[in-house]
Formats: structure tokens, sequence, C-alpha cells
């Protein structure tokens, strides 16, 4: 069974490299078109139909690009779709969700001193809270509230602000910031499954059938465009945030969710309003650099320990029990717990990695995956073997773990 814990941890490699590759694809096309659609010009011999166009240059070639607003009047021979972009990023993320955080709910999705769930209603909670996103927020769009694009946005904002907020009651703060990230995702990608893909093919089926398509379709692809837009870049900070303990980890960690939203509103203004050729907002990188800086004052601030954080929980309790624990609790204080700590004492580490603290036994046992995967079968940690872990202190590491999955402790 021990190793499958290294098959396990290669799957979710390979479904978080597919997840980074997918998810530029659909992040590269999404920004090249809003940038083009910002940049089109319009002029007077343009043909009927056609909104604007923009000459480019790229790859040692140029190319003559033409928008038309509703659908040419008839349809052309080859047409590209922009779709599984989208798609695969999404399923490839959910892959990823299930991998991380459902396969490992007890260490990654459940805190049981925020709220003390069994593993299956963690993951329900997880997967009602993502379908639940999306439905209330098509029928904001679809509300009179949807006509007022600038209004609904604030109004969304403020429901993103809640589920920040709500996520943080209920899961990790780990947990917590990479479902505000899949509850975002989520309501990006159905815009594109439910909205923008299905309204291109009823336009694409008026033409064929010369019917007249109804520019209201466009308009609300347009929209669900347009909040996919605003909304990109804080999605992806949510999923680099499981790197960065200072973000998700802290006392405020939902205000600092609520922040990077607006910062993900000042840089797209910033680019959408010079790719639109309509100056360079400069006060948009002022307001960014400050929000910044609050987000690190808000990161200084620690959640308080409580006292029944010190005991070993009852799904880890075989890794305390094995015989090998004592030599490993020792070898731990020794090679780990010097950065691994509440308080580090390594200079130039002044946080415990990834936030991960190993001082008492309640925090090693519940490590102990992760000392197995990377201070036994890899050399990973420490960095450089900077604090010099022999080759018979890792093989105990991993004896320790193989033993206390496999329930055959021995001295």
């Amino acid at each position: 069974m021990y190793e499958f814990a290294i098959a396990w941890e290669w799957l979710a490699f390979a479904v978080r490299w597919l997840h980074v590759v997918t998810a530029i694809a659909w992040i590269g096309s999404s920004f090249y078109f809003i940038a083009l659609d910002l940049g089109l010009v319009k002029r007077d011999h343009l043909p009927a139909g056609v909104y604007g166009e923009e000459w480019q240059v790229h790859g040692g070639g140029f190319y003559h690009i033409q928008k038309y607003l509703v659908a040419p009047a008839s349809m052309p021979e080859h047409l590209t779709w922009f779709k599984w972009e989208a798609y695969t990023t999404w399923l490839s993320g959910f892959a990823l969700l299930c991998v991380v955080y459902y396969g490992g709910a007890d260490l990654f999705l459940i805190d049981r001193h925020v709220l003390d769930v069994d593993q299956w209603q963690a993951i329900g909670l997880s997967l009602a809270s993502l379908g639940v996103g999306w439905v209330l927020y098509d029928l904001l769009c679809k509300s009179p509230l949807g006509k007022n694009t600038w209004g609904l946005m604030a109004f969304l904002y403020v429901v993103l602000v809640a589920m920040a907020w709500g996520y943080t009651q209920i899961f990790t703060g780990r947990a917590a910031f990479l479902h505000l990230g899949a509850f975002t995702a989520t309501i990006m990608s159905a815009n594109v499954f439910f909205i923008i893909i299905p309204n291109q093919k009823i336009v694409v089926a008026d033409l064929i059938a010369g019917r007249t398509p109804d520019p209201k379709l466009g308009a609300q692809a347009k929209q669900r465009s347009l909040h996919n837009n605003y909304l990109t870049l804080p999605v992806i900070f949510f999923m680099l945030s499981n790197h960065y303990p200072l973000a998700f980890g802290t006392a405020y960690n939902w205000i600092i969710a609520a922040l990077v939203f607006l910062m993900g509103v000042t840089i797209r203004h910033w680019f959408n309003t010079t790719h639109a050729r309509k100056g360079r907002p400069l006060w948009t990188w002022m307001v960014t650099t400050v929000l910044f800086i609050v987000i690190m004052w808000l990161s200084t601030v620690q959640k308080p320990v409580s006292e029944d954080e010190v005991s070993v929980a009852p799904v880890y309790q075989r890794f305390a029990a094995d015989a090998h624990f004592p030599a490993v609790k020792d070898i731990v204080a020794s090679r780990c717990s010097m950065c691994h700590a509440a308080e580090p004492v390594w200079d130039g580490v002044a946080r415990a990695p990834k936030s991960v603290k190993l001082e008492s036994d309640a925090e090693i046992a519940a490590h102990a995956r992760e000392i197995y995967l990377q201070a036994g079968r890899a050399h990973a940690m420490p960095p450089g073997n900077i604090t010099e872990v022999s080759a018979e202190e890792r093989a105990l590491l991993v004896a320790w773990y193989e033993s206390s999955v496999s329930g055959e402790s021995s001295q």
C-alpha cells in the first residue's frame, strides 16, 4: 500500500501538468481575443456587417482580421471553435481537486478545528458549492440586474467575498482558497459551455437556414466573456496560492481573497484600456500596489492555536504509535523543526515552509506521507540536504511510514 502513495503522487503531478497546459491554452486565447476585440478599428471601407478590423504582425507574417458584430452573410468554409481549451481546463482541474483534496481529505480538505465533519460530508459540501455557485450566478445574469453590467459585477463581487468567508469556515485555509478558485473557474467554464458556445451555434444554425441571427445572443455571450476576462487573474492567484501559506494560512485569509479580486480588476482594467487605445491609466498600478501592500500586512497576523490541536487525530494515530516513531521524532527535531516551526530559528526563514510545522507528535504524524515522500523516498527535503540527513536516517523515515501503513511495526 505504501507504493500507492508514490503512484498517487505521480498521478497528481500528471493531472496538474495537464491542467496547467490546458489553462495556458484557454487563458492565452481568451486574453488574445479580448485584446483583439478592444483593438478593432472602424473604417469606412469595411464590408457590410463588419464591426472593425485590425492588422497584426507575428512570426514573420501579417494578419488581416475583421470582426462581424453578428455574423457574415454566409457561412465560411472553415470555422475554428474555441471551446475545448475551457472544457479541458475545467475537467482537468476537477480531476486534480479529486486526486489531491478528495483523495487526501483528512489532510488537505478538512480542518477539524474549523468544522468537524466526515470525509463524505466535506466532499459533498465542496461539490454542492460549485454547482450552487453557477446556478446563482446564471440566475443573477438573467435577472433585471443583469441588464446593468457593472452593477451586476459589483453584486457578484459581494457574492465572491461572502463565499471567501464561507469557505474559510468549512475547510482548511489552503482548501478554502483552492475552492474559491474552483468556484470562480466553474462559473467561467459554464459560461462557455452553457451560454457562449450555444449562442454561437444558434447563430450558425440561423445562417445555414437563411435566417437573420438575433443580436441579443452575441450581446449575452459578450457579457459573460467580459466577466471571464475580469475573473481570470484572481483564479490564477488562488490556484497558485497553495504554495504560499502567507496567503491562505493567516487569520484574515478571506479578506486577502477579497482584495485579490480587486487586484484582478485593476490589472485587467489597465490592459483593457490600453488595448482599446484609450490611454494608459497608471493609477490602476498604484491601486494594485497599495492593495498588495495591505495583503502583505494582513498576512503578518497569525491564527491563534487552540490547545486541542496538539492531540493526534485518530486517523494519524497509527503513525504516532509505530515503534519507529520515537527515533523519527528525534530525526525531525534535529533535521527539520528548525524551519518547520511556529517560530523558525533558521536564518532567512521567517515562516514555516508551506505552513507545515513539525514540532509536536500530532504535526509529525499528520504529515507522515509528506515526510515519507520528500525526505524518505526522495531527497527534496531538506533543500540541498543542508541539515545533513544521513542515508540511515532517510531509511528509517521510509521504514516508519511503510510499517505504519502495512501495520507490521517492528524495531
